[in-house]
């Protein structure tokens, strides 16, 4: 299994002092060498289905754009 790692950081709740999740994703190819978006939340990991990993990597995209962080 190769995994490209992208993200990985405990993320802290802006509005709550000491409320964190701990989030990696990145790319996997653990299952049949397909190459998948991965998540760690908490400790629990999650290989997503193309299908699923599209409509995750949009969403993020275009909440990305939303809030003016895109490049």
């Amino acid at each position: 299994m190769a995994t490209t790692m992208f993200f990985e950081e405990g993320l802290k709740d802006a509005a709550r002092s000491g409320n964190t999740i701990d989030l990696e994703f990145g790319r996997s190819s653990y299952l049949d060498g397909k190459s998948l978006v991965y998540l760690v939340i908490e400790g629990k990991t999650l290989i997503l289905d193309e299908e699923m990993g599209r409509k995750f990597c949009d969403a993020a995209e275009r909440l990305s754009s939303y809030l003016g962080y895109n490049r």
